[in-house]
């Protein structure tokens, strides 16, 4: 029996490295090997640095944003449930992997029974008692054909791509945090820029009433003058509005409220670092949504390898041993020894096409998540081209937008010299006044256009993921054995 037994285990230790899954190919990128490349572009060369290798704390310089990240990593309930949903598909791989082991368990039992005379064979009534204790396996299924192996794999990549799915969280907070951050502050400066210049525009609205009153400017002139300040009280209400719900969606992304006194640089300083764009093929090590995507296809490649077991004889196991007595007393004696062993063959023969429907669903689902793996990556390259093409053009629209700023500067005190010694009527020095405000304007959300691009890039990029650079890293790990010894 022990020489059956020990044939039985090594056949099946050598038909569990058995494998009906399909070898994994990686399906080839459908983008060009280059990005877009022309006008829209600059052909200066960046830093050799990868965007995904550059920490946060160093590509934003701010150190209210870095302040504001921080409190984000800790408190945002997004990222809490994207750390927590790893834990759960760990504990769905430990479980899955579970089944490749046999599951031991030891029982105890007793029972005492009277039986009537009439049901005795002897005629006379009778008390009968049992008792057992059995260590054993129940129900085990030995792998043959791979199908326990194929199911503990494909978890084991849904628990892969669950990390991702993390990585990606992380990184969207990180830019969300950044972009929200920058569109307050851009607000704030259009609300300061809004309350100057209606203090101006009222300053020059009782100017041109006075004036009426003593017949030099004409009603339209008192007119124009009042539309302009009801134009600004408009864009003040505006502005404060925008300002409190950036504070708002500040307090929403970051999981607490804004801390006192955040001392933030203005938007016309250098607020962030610029990061090389590499090559499309770089974009599939560096962007966790992509990384996510061949994780779940190669899980959708394991589960055909479970679907084609299932095809297949399985076989399962229940066995035990310990001991039987009728009395409690005699349970650990000699001669109480027992022992069960049941094998079971399923062989399936008719299913009504079942195991091949089940088998052509896993093949779909393959194709599928090819399909969304393939669109991972053409949105990467999609996402990438748009921040390289709006960092090279909105560096010259902004170098024009200053430039018609400065313009209408000059075109504003003119206009107001003019006005003051009585050469242009007010109508010419309230036109000055709007266009400069509306310059103005738009410089302010030209630059917030331009940092949001470079933000949005740097997550295209698979960046956010660090904290610190991974140079920064390295030093610290090899600086740590040399601070344990002392």
């Amino acid at each position: 029996m022990s020489k059956s037994l020990l044939s039985l285990a090594v056949t099946a230790f050598v038909l569990s490295g058995c494998s009906l899954i399909p070898d994994y190919q990686r399906p080839e990128a459908p983008v060009a090997a280059q990005f877009p490349q022309g006008p829209a572009y600059s052909s200066a060369q960046a830093p050799n640095q990868a965007a995904a290798e550059q920490g946060w704390k160093q590509f934003f310089h701010d150190p209210a944003l870095q302040q504001l990240i921080q409190t984000a990593l800790v408190n945002n309930r997004d990222l809490r449930v994207a750390a927590l949903n790893i834990d759960a598909y760990a504990a769905q791989y430990r479980i899955q992997r579970a089944d490749l082991f046999p599951a031991v368990s030891a029982n105890g039992s007793g029972s005492r029974q009277r039986v009537p005379a009439r049901a005795s064979q002897t005629g006379q009534s009778a008390i009968t008692s049992q008792y057992s204790a059995t260590l054993g396996i129940s129900s085990y299924e030995l792998d043959l054909f791979g199908r326990v192996r194929s199911l503990s794999e494909q978890a084991l990549q849904q628990y892969f791509a669950t990390e991702e799915a993390r990585r990606s969280t992380q990184i969207s907070l990180v830019a969300n945090v950044a972009n929200a951050y920058l569109t307050w502050q851009a607000d704030k400066e259009l609300l300061k820029l809004t309350q100057d210049t209606l203090g101006a525009f009222e300053q020059s609205f009782k100017l041109t009433s006075r004036s009426n009153e003593v017949g030099v400017a004409s009603a339209l002139d008192l007119s124009q003058a009042r539309t302009s300040v009801e134009n600004a009280r408009v864009q003040l209400a505006r502005y404060t509005r925008q300002v409190a719900q950036d504070e708002n969606s500040l307090t929403l992304l970051l999981g607490t409220g804004l801390p006192a006194n955040i001392a933030s640089k203005p938007l016309s300083d250098d607020l962030l670092s610029e990061v090389p764009a590499g090559l499309p093929s770089d974009l599939l090590q560096r962007r966790p949504d992509i990384l996510q995507a061949e994780y779940n296809l190669k899980a959708a490649n394991a589960n055909i390898g479970a679907a084609r077991a299932a095809f297949f004889p399985s076989i399962s196991l229940t066995a035990n041993a310990g001991t039987l007595s009728p009395d409690l007393g005699g349970l650990f004696k000699g001669g109480s020894g027992t022992w069960s062993f049941a094998p079971q063959i399923n062989i399936p023969i008719f299913n009504a096409g079942s195991l091949r429907a089940s088998l052509d669903y896993s093949k779909i689902q393959k194709e599928i998540n090819v399909a969304n793996y393939e669109k991972a990556i053409q949105t990467g390259f999609q996402e990438v081209s748009d921040g390289l093409a709006a960092r090279e053009t909105y560096k010259q629209q902004l170098e024009a937008q200053r430039g018609f700023v400065a313009a209408n500067q000059d075109y504003y005190r003119l206009a107001e010299r003019r006005y003051r010694i009585g050469v242009d009527s007010n109508l010419t020095f309230l036109d000055a006044q709007r266009q400069l405000f509306s310059a103005q304007q738009s410089l302010i959300t030209d630059r917030l256009a331009q940092l949001t691009s470079e933000v949005n890039l740097y997550k295209a990029l698979g960046g956010g993921w660090n904290e610190q650079t991974a140079q920064n890293e390295q030093s610290k790990k090899e600086e740590a054995p040399a601070l344990k010894l002392f």
